[in-house]
């Protein structure tokens, strides 16, 4: 029996498992086994058929993060380490000078590199190295393939590998190498701002490096007043440079290429709804625009560069304050003893959400107020370049989704955590005329 055989054999497998249930997967698991008991042809076929299943979902829009987030909600944990390493052997195919620098960096990430001896094809070592029955790693492919055969398309927001220019962009990818450009255009405005103050200014990636140093000692102190002052040291750090970045741009000589890039943002379960809402919330606040996909789990972000950055650092670390805050009023029942644990919390996190987004908004046009005319162009453009990303990525999206909450407690309970939430303090404008 060839490689070719088994691979449809699995495919077939898989498919009956998601008609008729696991014992049709056990039965045709045994059936493959019986049949094939040579080891060195199912370990070809199962290479095979990961790459193209891999391949396949790769080119519909999954990024790596996306494979490893969607395997880990609803496959088990083996299927887990195995879409690992598919990956990783999918991505040793291409050149590295076809794939796109940030699809790197999320292979890295997700910890998708060759451990294998590469004499050996890798499911031939794949249970030993990961302590698992030599059957465990049939059973995991199967359960990975069903899980691929029913996962949609999604919007290609970077190009895949073997698709990347040397740029590490596509046209019409949605990425801020090959996203959707405005008028104007000189790269030279990131640095205007340095060149006004007479001092250089630090690069996104240092700034971002303390935000997260800050949020992440804010999350972990059993303290609110230490939390308070890192998350409000935090907020400061991010809109100082995101406003300074903003002017630096607004008075260059030529304004700089407005490029809107997406991101996905994935989300635990339980109450989805309610997170999707608070991550839109921020996004709204910082000229981002949201789509939510709430079955699959992650939220669309669409915006500039360090604005989606904003909003990734900002959206993860209110929700961890969120989820605390919440947890922290223990069970609730009614009068008669019945628990309203699920509607309290409910509508807790829908009110955290409602009032960290007025929160942010009001901060934001303070800033807007502050930073007089000067930034008006530049805004303008950047909503320009999101919305017409948006239009290229969702030109079928629906209206936005309407949240009820049925539990006064808990929206109370949520509106006073929100309060306290001091990541969204008021966002200082940085005016040139003020630096040093």
């Amino acid at each position: 029996m060839t490689a070719d055989v088994v691979v449809d054999w699995l495919l077939t497998v898989a498919a009956d498992g998601l008609r008729r249930g696991p014992d049709a997967v056990t039965a045709g698991l045994r059936a493959v086994s019986a049949a094939v008991p040579a080891q060195r042809v199912v370990d070809a076929a199962v290479v095979q058929v990961l790459r193209a299943q891999v391949d396949r979902l790769w080119t519909s829009g999954w990024l790596p993060i996306d494979l490893y987030e969607v395997t880990r909600r609803q496959a088990s944990a083996l299927a887990v380490h195995l879409v690992v390493d598919a990956m990783a052997d999918t991505a040793a195919t291409y050149p590295s000078a076809t794939t796109h620098p940030r699809w790197l960096a999320q292979l890295g990430e997700v910890g998708a590199e060759n451990w294998w001896d590469s004499a050996v094809p890798y499911p031939a070592q794949w249970a030993d190295h990961h302590g698992a029955e030599r059957s465990a790693l049939l059973e995991a492919v199967v359960q990975l393939v069903g899980l691929a055969l029913r996962l949609p398309a999604l919007q290609v927001i970077l190009p895949p590998p073997g698709q990347a220019t040397a740029g590490g962009g596509q046209a019409g990818s949605g990425d801020s190498a090959g996203g959707t450009p405005t008028d104007g255009g000189d790269a030279r405005g990131s640095s205007a701002g340095a060149a006004a103050s007479g001092r250089p200014r630090p690069s996104p990636e240092k700034v971002l490096g303390r935000v997260r140093a800050l949020l992440a000692k804010a999350e972990s102190t059993p303290f609110p007043e230490e939390a308070e002052a890192l998350s409000a040291k935090a907020q400061e750090l991010m809109s100082r440079y995101s406003i300074e970045q903003a002017l630096a741009d607004a008075v260059s000589p030529e304004r700089r290429t407005t490029v809107a890039s997406a991101r996905r943002i994935w989300l635990d379960a339980p109450y989805l709804g309610p997170k999707t809402l608070l991550v839109a919330e921020v996004g709204s606040a910082n000229h981002c625009r949201t789509v939510s996909s709430e079955k699959l789990g992650f939220v669309t972000v669409l915006g500039t560069d360090l604005d989606l950055d904003v909003v990734d650092v900002l959206a993860t670390s209110l929700l961890v304050q969120a989820a605390r805050a919440m947890l922290a009023t223990g069970s609730q029942y009614s009068r008669l003893g019945t628990s309203r644990t699920r509607s309290f919390r409910h509508s807790f996190l829908l009110s955290y959400a409602t009032r960290i987004g007025e929160r942010l908004r009001d901060a934001a046009d303070q800033t807007a107020a502050a930073a007089g005319t000067d930034l008006v162009p530049v805004f303008a453009d950047r909503s320009l370049a999101v919305d017409t990303l948006f239009d290229s990525l969702f030109s079928t999206a629906t209206a936005r989704r309407s949240f009820s909450a049925g539990n006064a407690a808990g929206w109370g309970a949520g509106r006073s955590a929100a309060d306290r939430a001091v990541l969204t303090t008021e966002r200082r404008a940085v005016r040139r005329s003020r630096r040093p």
